[in-house]
């Protein structure tokens, strides 16, 4: 594999993985446009692995209070608003169920045929574009992580079970059903990444266990790359969580809407061209 196409592909992962603008879409449509073949399973796995270790890194102290009051354990100081919501590991939990059952039910179709039809990405960019506006209208931003409840966690779940869906985002859907619920920016963000933590995770392991399966392990040739993709995708993507992070407490989500938007039409116009 191309020690470019590596690069690329594995800041790409970083970036759009966290930002609300779809890290499949981008996958899909940049190697198209620069005539690379697909990466293969192994270097699906190191993308997968790199934002799995960018979240945790990002979040630890966030997952070990999590985790700490979920299980009933006393903790001192930590983060007012996870202490007003010591049930947050099991609303995680409940908010997960959706997303693991649409995996499952999907996955064949999701990296098959959704994946290969450029109009359906189009449309799905543009289309959880608009959404993302719309929840930014509608959202009235009253409420943090420590007032998250049952339906906030069955909400957010729902909508990150539809990221399995090429070019709607995980992030951007379950940010967006953040803001439907009142959750302010920051808020919403937070809980859509810590969310996201047992999802990649289990991407990641889904993913090892295919290759072991049916390739007996990572390739020789695929080693280096795979190395290296991950230590790329988990720098890059803890950059953008700080940097998304940072953003959302001072400006809105338009600038992702509008860059969703021209991103739709662009990909419009790769599945004209390539007719």
């Amino acid at each position: 594999m191309p020690l470019l196409q590596v690069i690329v592909l594995g800041i790409i992962q970083g970036l759009t993985e966290f930002l609300p603008i779809s890290s499949t879409a981008h996958l899909v449509v940049i190697p198209k446009l620069l005539g690379w073949p697909d990466q293969g399973l192994s270097f699906d796995i190191a993308l997968h692995v790199g934002t799995l270790v960018a979240v945790l890194l990002y979040f630890f102290r966030d997952w070990l209070q999590v985790l700490a009051q979920g299980l009933g354990l006393r903790t001192k100081g930590g983060d007012p608003a996870l202490q007003r919501n010591r049930g947050l590991l099991w609303l995680l939990a409940l908010g997960t169920i959706p997303a693991g059952i649409a995996g499952l039910l999907f996955e064949k179709k999701a990296e098959t045929l959704w994946r290969e039809n450029l109009w359906f990405i189009a449309a799905t960019s543009i289309g959880v574009g608009l959404i993302i506006w719309l929840a930014e209208a509608m959202g009235r931003r009253q409420k943090d992580l420590g007032t998250t409840n049952i339906f906030d966690a069955i909400a957010i779940g729902l909508a990150q079970a539809f990221a399995v869906v090429p070019g709607v985002s995980r992030s951007g859907s379950t940010i967006a059903a953040g803001l439907f619920r009142n959750l302010d920016r920051p808020s919403a963000a937070r809980f859509s990444f810590l969310l996201s933590t047992p999802i990649i995770a289990g991407a990641a392991l889904k993913d090892l266990y295919d290759l072991l399966k049916h390739e007996g392990g990572i390739p020789p040739e695929m080693r280096t790359a795979v190395l290296l993709g991950i230590v790329i995708s988990a720098i890059t993507g803890c950059l953008a969580i700080g940097f998304f992070m940072n953003y959302l407490r001072r400006s809105s989500l338009t600038v992702f809407v509008l860059y969703r938007l021209v991103f739709g039409i662009m990909v419009i116009a790769l599945a004209v061209f390539r007719r």
